[in-house]
């Protein structure tokens, strides 16, 4: 089934260079979405886009960082520009900081830098998006959290607190905009095989897989999927509210 029965309709996807956001932009493509891949890699972007037109599909590249509000407002104003609309926003952008580590040995440095991407830069993100979609009356907006934001994992403390603090954000938004056409909403998944989890230490792995009923990572595919739902026309009455991607971990 294809949700997106409304054509044409435009999706910038935030960190389309690879994970949970390049499986995202790929299958978005195949649904006959105009895909607009964002990226701080350029390159990465790039080849995401270039896949996407090899296998038959419509995508643009453009290089911007949520960290910096005045080249990602720039990106998402090209989109606009060339395609006369934007119809919705995925934002993938997330790093985990140090890890394995007890909350007193955080370095403040590196919460502010966890902070600057997965808190802040999600409000910079859907600053830069929603002006258009107020005018239009139409907009979908996810945000992927994680399940660290609902249950809090240990030894990821600037991690947590920020996945926690963009859950919590999301729901004031939802709110905010509950009848101007615009739903707003977050995914939190679990253990997902991307190259962000592959670069974790094998115990915090470990620990965060044990905690998942189904005793399995989950696929890129099924974060793709569940995302490209929630972007759709057919996703019109659900806004603030967190998605589960948990293989049975999050009960609520």
């Amino acid at each position: 089934m294809n949700y997106f029965d409304r054509q044409p309709y435009v999706v910038a996807v935030i960190g389309a260079a690879s994970g949970i956001g390049k499986a995202t932009a790929e299958f978005l493509a195949g649904q006959g979405v105009t895909v607009a891949c964002i990226d701080q890699h350029e390159s990465g972007a790039k080849e995401t886009a270039s896949a996407i037109k090899k296998a038959g599909g419509t995508a643009d590249a453009l290089a911007a960082d949520v960290a910096h509000p005045a080249k990602l407002q720039a990106a998402i104003a090209a989109i606009i520009e060339t395609h006369g609309q934007l119809d919705g926003l995925v934002n993938c952008a997330g790093i985990t900081g140090k890890t394995n580590i007890k909350t007193h040995e955080v370095s403040l440095e590196d919460f502010d830098r966890v902070y600057e991407i997965n808190l802040k830069g999600a409000l910079i993100a859907s600053q830069a998006v929603l002006p258009h979609m107020l005018k239009r009356g139409y907009g979908r907006i996810l945000h992927v959290a994680s399940i660290a934001g609902k249950e809090g994992n240990a030894g990821m403390a600037a991690y947590s607190a920020t996945k926690a603090g963009l859950i919590g954000l999301v729901k004031v938004m939802g709110k905010d905009y509950a009848e101007t056409g615009i739903t707003i909403n977050a995914l939190a998944p679990a253990v997902i095989r991307t190259p962000m989890v592959a670069a974790l230490p094998d115990a915090q792995v470990k620990y965060m897989t044990d905690k998942i009923p189904m005793k399995r990572c989950g696929e890129l595919e099924e974060a793709a999927s569940l995302i490209a739902w929630i972007v759709s026309p057919a996703c019109g009455f659900t806004t603030g509210f967190t998605f589960d991607l948990t293989g049975g971990r999050a009960t609520y």
